[in-house]
């Protein structure tokens, strides 16, 4: 399985000035590159090559392989949507490759410039020490906030599945952001009061303006992200390791284009579309994959609507968004749960969900 390690680079002066020419050059190259890939309409590396690389070489001065890395990556970019003409930011990143990029040590790391090779020193601790024999194949160069990252494909073995005994379900919802279908729940309500915190202190530094509250905003939506990526990271991490000792499956709803496919009360939109479903969905998918647990889609279609106990699925049964009552035999459970309890039966389950990159 492939995984990202990020690397913290600790350039001089001097190489954080070569780093970032390179980066313009390079992004004002893929700019040139995407200009002709949509006059010409092509996306044919190849072609593209013919015409840009001798103007790749001169005008903007890179050097022979970082001329083809960059022609890949506008002709990539121009291939998954042909109608507009792709444009990169000065800073955007640079991919480099094997023949241009190599390891020295534990702790410092070669890169090709404009001018010419710089030796980087990099930080690293335990977590990256360890995987650093795992580094395989490409790596992005990286410019975030005046720190340079050089972010490094990770080959990391995985375990061979196990064979589970049983499956634990996990509903996913607003309320609560997932409810496991042996009754634990992972509340949504610190969720809800620091998305209100965010929202209300956005909508103030919006109002004000001024360049102060901008950097603000900046600062803000940094914070909001990792309190995101926290809280999934925890909620992952739980459900695989309850699943791993417990010997079972996890099966979760499908919910790719849950957007376009459910409406909710105005009210609750801003909930519907704040919180990072699909990021908690693919740190469930490469956990259970480097824990050696099995990992299923399910259709969610009336797991909410139907009753664990006696199967009668009717738009009645819901009282209310957190409750449950069976108008058939009267059972009453938290619908979350009910909800789990059907997914964990759900059959037949989708195709086992692949493992993403963490």
């Amino acid at each position: 399985m492939k995984q990202t390690m990020l690397l913290k680079l600790a350039p001089t002066t001097e190489q954080h000035q070569s780093l970032l020419d390179t980066m313009h050059a390079f992004n004002a190259a893929a700019n040139y590159v995407a200009e002709i890939a949509f006059n010409e309409k092509t996306a044919n590396k190849f072609a593209l090559q013919k015409i840009v690389y001798g103007e790749l070489r001169t005008t903007y001065k890179l050097a022979a392989q970082l001329a083809i890395r960059c022609i890949s990556k506008a002709s990539e970019v121009y291939k998954r949507e042909k109608s507009i003409q792709p444009h990169f930011k000065p800073e955007g990143a640079i991919t480099y490759d094997e023949r241009v990029m190599s390891f020295k040590g534990l702790n410092a790391v070669s890169l090709l410039t404009l001018s010419g090779r710089v030796l980087v020193a990099f930080r690293v601790r335990g977590y990256q020490e360890a995987r650093m024999d795992r580094i395989k194949g490409q790596a992005d160069l990286l410019y975030r906030k005046g720190t340079w990252y050089l972010a490094v494909t990770l080959e990391v073995p995985t375990p061979t599945p196990n064979t589970p005994t049983d499956t634990l379900g996990v509903d996913l919802g607003i309320i609560n952001l997932a409810t496991s279908s042996d009754g634990e729940t992972f509340s949504g309500e610190q969720v809800e009061k620091t998305r209100k915190r965010y929202h209300a202190l956005r909508q103030r530094l919006q109002k004000r303006g001024t360049k102060s509250a901008k950097r603000h905003l900046k600062k803000l939506s940094g914070k909001e992200a990792r309190f995101k990526r926290d809280t999934n990271h925890v909620i992952s991490k739980r459900l695989v390791s309850k699943a791993k000792a417990d010997g079972q499956a996890l099966a979760l709803e499908d919910l790719r284009h849950i957007r376009k496919r459910c409406t909710v009360r105005r009210s609750q939109r801003s909930k519907h579309s704040s919180w990072a479903f699909a990021q908690l969905r693919s740190f469930l998918s490469y956990k259970a994959a480097l824990a050696g647990v099995l990992l299923y889609a399910v259709d969610p279609a009336y797991t909410s609507r139907t009753c664990s106990i006696c199967g009668h699925c009717e738009k009645a049964n819901r009282k209310s968004q957190s409750d449950f009552k069976c108008v058939n035999c009267g059972y009453e459970a938290l619908a979350d749960f009910n909800a789990a309890v059907n997914i964990s039966r759900a059959e037949p389950v989708m195709r086992p969900i692949a493992a993403g990159r963490a």
